[in-house]
């Protein structure tokens, strides 16, 4: 029997933009105009996301990007679910919501594969 992997509870700039399709610059900007997005720094002085953070940036980029809000429209309705007690569940259903999409389009990308649409991409490039 093996031993569980560990939980991941900190993740760098470089994860978070892995994570969540966003360059730093991006993630950057969002601190500057979402006082909750305010990750901590290390003694290097990077930036060390957490998990909780990682969602709040996933309802950002749902609510900018799927939803159409301005970043000021995005700011009150997730202050409205931050008051309403829905801010956890909406988080998470925006990071659902994500993990949706990139399988959808995954999935569409093997089939255009198969179906000999597409070239077969190597991973390793």
């Amino acid at each position: 029997m093996t031993a569980p992997k560990p939980v991941q509870e900190y993740f760098s700039i470089g994860d978070v933009c892995q994570l969540t399709d966003l360059k730093p610059h991006v993630l950057r900007y969002w601190e500057s105009q979402f006082r909750f997005l305010n990750p901590v720094k290390n003694r290097s002085g990077n930036r060390v996301y957490q998990r909780r953070e990682i969602e709040l940036i996933m309802l950002v980029k749902h609510l900018l990007y799927t939803e159409k809000f301005t970043i000021e429209g995005a700011r009150k309705r997730i202050e409205q679910y931050r008051r309403t007690g829905a801010l956890k569940s909406e988080a998470r259903f925006a990071l659902q919501h994500e993990t949706i999409e990139n399988l959808t389009r995954e999935l569409h990308n093997i089939l255009a594969v198969i179906d000999g649409k597409a070239p077969v991409e190597n991973p390793d490039n």
